[in-house]
C-alpha cells in the first residue's frame, strides 16, 4: 500500500504544481527525493554508551536502522578524535520518506509549544529545506518514560526542484506550515 501523501501527490499535487509553476514537461514537476535525519551528540566523546538510546530513538521514529556517524577530523578543543562515533543519521527514500513527511507535518510539528510555523528562510538555494527540532519527544513513537536526555535533530528534505520557489510550492502543497510574514 502506497503512502497517503504519495497518492495525494500523484493524484492532485502534481497537476496543481505543473499549473502553478508554469511547467510544460511533467517530469520537471518537483517531487520529494529523500529525507535525511541527523542527530549529533557531543557528549558521546566521553561516554560512547550515550549513543545507544539515540540510535534506538531514531530507529523508532523512522522505522529504519540508523547509521552511526564518525568524526572526520580530530579536534583537541572538543576532545574529539578521528573515527570517534559522535552521532547517528537515517536516509529515507520512497514510501518511507512520504510517510515520515506526513507524520512530521500532521503530528510532530503541531506538538511544538508556541508553534507559529516553520521558517521560510531555511532553503539552500537548490530546492532543499532543512529544519531543526529541539527534542525527539515531538514524535509519538518515543516513550517519554524511557528518555534520559533530550536530543535535537536536523531534518533535511531533499526535493528535485531546481530552485527555492519550486521546493516551497511543493512543501506548501504537502501541508508544511510555513510562518507568515518572513
Amino acid at each position: 500500500m502506497a503512502a497517503r501523501l504519495k497518492e495525494k501527490y500523484n493524484k492532485e499535487i502534481k497537476q496543481a504544481l505543473k499549473k502553478e509553476l508554469g511547467l510544460e514537461n511533467p517530469m520537471s514537476v518537483p517531487r520529494l527525493d529523500k529525507i535525511v535525519l541527523n542527530m549529533g551528540l557531543g557528549e558521546a566523546t566521553q561516554n560512547t554508551k550515550l549513543l545507544d538510546p539515540l540510535v534506538a530513538d531514531l530507529a523508532s521514529i523512522t522505522g529504519q536502522k540508523p547509521v552511526t556517524t564518525k568524526a572526520k577530523k580530530s579536534i583537541a578543543a572538543f576532545k574529539v578524535r578521528e573515527g570517534m562515533s559522535i552521532g547517528a543519521m537515517v536516509t529515507l527514500r520512497g514510501d518511507k520518506a512520504y510517510e515520515f513527511l506526513d507524520r512530521l507535518v500532521s503530528t510532530a510539528l503541531p506538538r511544538v509549544r508556541d508553534f507559529r510555523g516553520v521558517s521560510t528562510k531555511s532553503f539552500d538555494g537548490r530546492g532543499n529545506y532543512t529544519l531543526g527540532l529541539r527534542d525527539q519527544l515531538l514524535f509519538p513513537e518515543i516513550d517519554i518514560a524511557k528518555v534520559e536526555k533530550l536530543k535535537g535533530m536536523n531534518i533535511t528534505i531533499v526535493t528535485t526542484a531546481t530552485d527555492d520557489n519550486g521546493a516551497r510550492a511543493l512543501l506548501k502543497s504537502f501541508g508544511m506550515p510555513f510562518r507568515q510574514g518572513n
